[in-house]
């Protein structure tokens, strides 16, 4: 008799966990990556810009993720070094080499525009240690969100699952930066959980992948959307 009940009981709890979490965070937390079956998905209005300004048939927003999820695909390792140059090899790279690799996908030189602003304005950039240096500086997380928040279009940094009027804010190609507690920037992708929340490209250790941005419970600091 017991083991009937435990049959019975068990399937029904796992079940009811399932229900009270359908956002699936707990289940990625655990290791299991996958949207909770029960979930209602929910559809979000792609608002991203449609330019094109490389003329290559996609938005220049898709072209940024499209570049940047390369870094996923041949799981670019996480390696902090620094580079006579600036660039890194191919092979490795740390989360802010996920930006401006993707902005390489709409044609946009992202060291060179930070550069040129880091040396006409130093001050504004609190993560310069005495002098610009062009061989690390555009890598530094604190660095590009300075830029962003000079240059890109400031968004809302609250994140709400199941809501469309906010959900919608979130778009392909927009830069999430991280500051407290850790210094990380990644790429938000095209893909949507269920819950409407999108993906996330990043790399941190051991290499670069794509993940439920909801997933990160670190406050966001800034979230921006370049001027294409």
């Amino acid at each position: 008799m017991k083991k009937k009940l435990i049959f019975i009981i068990v399937p029904f709890v796992f079940l009811i966990f399932l229900f009270l979490y359908r956002d699936g965070l707990i289940l990625e937390h655990i290791g299991i990556k996958v949207d909770n079956p029960f979930a209602k998905r929910i559809d979000v209005p792609q608002t991203f810009s449609q330019t094109d300004k490389n003329n290559n048939g996609v938005p220049d927003a898709l072209d940024i993720v499209y570049e940047a999820r390369k870094e996923v695909k041949q799981k670019t390792r996480y390696q902090s070094a620094y580079y006579a140059g600036g660039y890194p090899p191919d092979s490795e790279g740390v989360c802010t080499d996920v930006v401006w690799r993707g902005f390489l996908g709409a044609n946009i030189t992202l060291k060179d525009l930070m550069d040129e602003d880091i040396a006409e304005n130093t001050k504004q950039y609190w993560r310069i240690d005495g002098k610009a240096d062009p061989n690390i500086d555009f890598r530094r997380v604190p660095n590009q969100f300075v830029y962003f928040e000079r240059f890109a279009e400031s968004l809302t940094t609250e994140l709400i699952p199941y809501d469309i009027e906010n959900l919608q804010q979130w778009q392909p190609g927009d830069i999430v930066v991280f500051l407290d507690g850790f210094h990380h920037v990644g790429i938000v992708s095209e893909k949507r959980a269920k819950d409407g929340t999108p993906y996330f490209i990043h790399n941190t250790k051991p290499f670069a992948a794509e993940v439920k941005l909801s997933s990160i419970k670190t406050p966001i600091a800034g979230h921006y959307r370049w001027k294409y």
